[in-house]
């Protein structure tokens, strides 16, 4: 690299960016260290980390996620972070930012001078470190094929490191390890300070290693997603300074109705990967957890934990479902409905019901008395009549999502049309039922630039854009499937920059993909701008 100039600037122009950071901005930055070359960090991971942390202080009239996000747009903005993609889920839309190794081979110096990060790896083989704060162990073997003498040494070299490391100062400790999870599990005992705790993806966890975490009494993040843990021991209670539990995408069937004594948990992200429908319980109590900020993928079965709900004055998230084989089941929407109405801090809510989904009955939420006023992010996912109207007097209103609703008629873009700031629109399976989908003329979507249509049914099978609906659309992403679809007045999205097509490979699907090419053709000769046009079979 030293004798390529061009690389030498790049660092050198990396460097010099750093340099003029803020102090805040700084640590920020060289806390992306702890994450490997090309590894893909989630937006939100990222932030609860830098939060959980301590690098994000408190700003009047914002929130410490707010700040956070602040931050990070700032660091984008500056081309310091790169958020270069997304992942469609089937609930909403995650951001992601890849680690270069161009910006690695600043920060990881830095951040090693400044004693802000230890690194424990094969690349890092030799490194000592005086006092152990923020320690990530990187895989070995990553970037070559080992032998299995090979593999085996390293991993237990690794654990040795670990054994002869003086870990009273380590307070935040990452495993990006793969095969020798097991061998650094087993010493996590030894960690008796920490406050971060993150083995995402870690595979080895058992039983043993969960008593070593439930003594960790001054945790304040705990992140086992993507593991493989089926139970949570109820003397998870015991970490009594606990802001942040992240168990989503594991095999938990529930949590123990214990960590209502977790009166200062902010966070609980919760999902079985296997079993869409094994949901948290929210336990009677839940109340006392005054802190909440955000929950995810819970269900409320009762009516006095729908009332409870709007006792969480700092909520800010919310993934629930309402239990509809409730014998309470209209008395739990009608007081949940009132709860809504309370929770003036709310700026993510995602409302679905449980039961046969294609029967459901959301019209309950037509009429709430106090919309939360805050919503950023909106999805309904259960039958519901037509958007309610007070959808779009949502002033900071940038995502909406439905599925399962069964619209007709263009209602729904009439009312989605008037939220000023709606940037992107997420449609998903039996969502309409009309054959025609139309976003007229009067709709006039201002700032509008994303929407997506996946798991499509049969129905719709026109989607039509008239003159000046979507001018500002840059991205149009349809799923077929294998249905009769058409696309009319592509030629109206003068803005539009990316069409993704899926679908069975058949002539209706090439066919669509021939028009646009087409029309993105017919751009690029009239010194227009053309789009791209992405088709993916299967």
């Amino acid at each position: 690299m030293e004798t390529n100039p061009a690389l030498v600037g790049m660092r050198n122009i990396i460097t010099v960016s750093f340099n003029y950071l803020p102090h805040d901005l700084k640590r920020c930055m060289m806390y992306v260290s702890i994450f490997p070359e090309d590894y893909q960090i989630s937006k939100d991971r990222l932030l609860r980390r830098w939060i959980a942390e301590g690098l994000i202080p408190e700003k009047r009239g914002l929130t410490l996620m707010e700040t956070a996000e602040a931050y990070f747009n700032e660091l984008v903005n500056r081309s310091m972070i790169d958020q270069a993609g997304c992942i469609v889920t089937y609930y909403n839309i995650v951001d992601l930012c890849p680690v270069h190794d161009m910006m690695l081979e600043v920060m990881v110096p830095k951040s090693i001078e400044a004693n802000f990060v230890s690194l424990v790896g094969i690349q890092y083989e030799g490194m000592s470190y005086d006092i152990v704060r923020h320690l990530s162990i990187h895989d070995a073997k990553k970037g070559r094929n080992y032998s299995p003498t090979e593999k085996g040494t390293m991993g237990s070299g690794m654990v040795n490191v670990i054994k002869r490391m003086n870990t009273k100062h380590v307070r935040s400790l990452t495993t990006f390890h793969s095969e020798e999870d097991n061998l650094l599990l087993d010493q996590l005992g030894k960690f008796k300070l920490l406050r971060v705790l993150d083995l995402e993806d870690c595979k080895d966890l058992n039983k043993k290693h969960l008593r070593y975490i439930c003594k960790m009494y001054l945790l304040k993040f705990l992140s086992l997603r993507g593991t493989d843990v089926s139970v949570m021991p109820p003397e998870i209670c015991d970490l009594e300074h606990l802001q942040t539990l992240d168990v989503d995408d594991t095999l938990l069937e529930t949590l123990p109705n214990s960590v209502i004594k977790l009166t200062k948990l902010e966070r609980l992200m919760f999902s079985n990967r296997k079993n869409w429908t094994a949901l948290w319980t929210l336990p009677k109590g839940i109340s006392k957890m005054k802190a909440l900020r955000e929950v995810s993928r819970a269900i409320i079965r009762n009516v006095e934990v729908a009332i409870e709900i709007g006792d969480l004055q700092q909520l800010e998230r919310i993934f629930v479902y309402l239990d509809r084989r409730s014998e309470q089941d209209s008395d739990i929407r009608r007081e949940f409905k009132c709860s809504l109405s309370k929770t003036s801090s709310l700026r993510w809510l995602d409302v679905g019901e449980l039961n046969d989904v294609y029967r459901n009955d959301m019209d309950y939420l037509m009429d709430l008395d106090t919309p939360p006023q805050l919503l950023r992010y909106l999805r309904f996912a259960g039958y519901i009549s037509q958007i309610p109207d007070w959808v779009g007097s949502l002033a900071f209103l940038t995502e909406f999502t439905i599925s399962c609703a069964e619209l007709v008629g263009d209602q729904s873009f009439e009312v989605l049309c008037k939220a000023p700031i709606l940037n992107s629109i997420l449609l998903q399976v039996h969502f309409y039922i009309d054959e025609d989908l139309v976003a007229r003329s009067a709709h006039m979507f201002r700032m509008l630039k994303n929407m997506r249509v996946i798991n499509a049914a049969k129905t719709p099978k026109v989607f039509s854009f008239e003159e000046d609906s979507m001018t500002k659309l840059e991205i149009l992403e349809l799923d077929f499937r294998g249905w009769h679809k058409s696309i009319v007045g592509i030629q109206h999205m003068t803005n539009l920059k990316q069409v993704h097509l899926s679908g069975y490979g058949n002539n209706i699907l090439t066919d669509a993909a021939n028009e646009l090419k087409a029309e993105s053709d017919r751009r690029g000769r009239s010194n227009l701008f053309p789009f791209t046009v992405v088709v993916r079979y299967g």
